[in-house]
């Protein structure tokens, strides 16, 4: 598999172009994405709506954009997954046009428990009239936690309750039964500390979707604590979310990306790489990850002191 930054160097010629993308120059995102991607028709105001022609070529699940910034030595993360600031503006405000181009934006339950982000558009120019949320569309946040460790007070499902964001759902799994022969003890406890988190997070606003974990035998309770991804997306898509933004963190990119060689669950990889160096502590998602076939490259781009890679995924 080429690493990331091989995809940077070998012969991809690399644009000098800086984008700016203030209100006053350039009230759309840049072109970048929109070779990328694609972009809405000419009646529609930029990031207004989700992008409609994101359609994947499994009619089952979303389509899905794999975006993460990275530094030059492949880490997404400090030690111990403490959050790095590693895109510059003009490839955060890349970021935030992205996001109104998906029904769904995905993270998983560590990027939420240790970043608490917003995941909103605050980044875009300031609409002439309404606000944020009323003028440009925001991805519903969708974060994946089999056991619930999302906090009820946490961002996302605060600024939802203040009319400030869009109601998180959390993707879940419940914990097997505690009867039954295959029950352990502190099943029962397990499983009402569970069913309380639950009550918490959707007395707070948020809604809980549930999936099913794959078993060897239907009697015999589950030996993966992960949430089958397919599973995942064929329920999201069946809730009527087509296109969905997957932002981080290592373990959710890991997860995707190894899905590439038996199943394809991914369309389109945009990566960020800024021009710094972490070092032997920061988390990357390259370790035990195998070759993702079906590569192509689209579009290279200089934002600002980033540089961001467009490719896609698959035939």
């Amino acid at each position: 598999m080429h690493d990331p930054l091989s995809l940077l160097l070998a012969g991809v010629e690399l644009s000098s172009r800086q984008t700016d993308n203030s209100a006053d120059t350039a009230p759309g995102p840049p072109s970048f994405l929109t070779t990328v991607l694609g972009s809405l028709p000419a009646d529609d105001k930029p990031g207004t709506k989700p992008l409609p022609n994101l359609v994947p070529p499994d009619a089952t699940r979303p389509w899905i954009t794999l975006t993460f910034a990275q530094s030059l030595d492949a880490k997404i993360a400090g030690k111990g997954g403490k959050q790095l600031i590693l895109s510059g503006d003009e490839s955060m405000k890349m970021t935030h046009w992205m996001r109104t181009m998906h029904d769904g934006i995905l993270i998983g339950v560590g990027t939420a428990v240790n970043d608490n982000p917003q995941l909103n558009v605050r980044h875009l120019p300031f609409p002439s009239q309404n606000t944020h949320l009323q003028h440009y569309h925001h991805p519903r946040p969708l974060i994946l936690d089999p056991h619930l460790r999302t906090s009820p007070a946490c961002k996302l499902i605060v600024n939802a309750s203040k009319g400030a964001g869009i109601a998180p759902w959390i993707i879940s799994a419940r914990p097997p039964s505690a009867d039954g022969f295959w029950a352990s003890e502190g099943d029962v406890e397990k499983v009402q500390q569970w069913e309380a988190r639950q009550d918490a997070l959707c007395a707070a606003g948020a809604t809980v979707v549930l999936v099913e974990r794959e078993t060897l035998h239907p009697d015999l309770p589950s030996t993966n604590t992960d949430l089958p991804l397919a599973a995942v997306l064929k329920t999201l898509r069946a809730q009527g979310i087509k296109s969905i933004m997957v932002e981080g963190g290592a373990r959710v990119i890991q997860s995707f990306l190894s899905t590439a060689a038996s199943e394809q669950l991914v369309d389109a990889l945009i990566i960020t790489v800024a021009p710094t160096f972490v070092g032997g502590d920061g988390i990357s998602y390259v370790e035990r990850l195998e070759d993702v076939p079906g590569i192509r490259h689209i579009s290279t781009e200089t934002l600002g002191k980033d540089v961001v890679v467009g490719l896609k995924v698959g035939s």
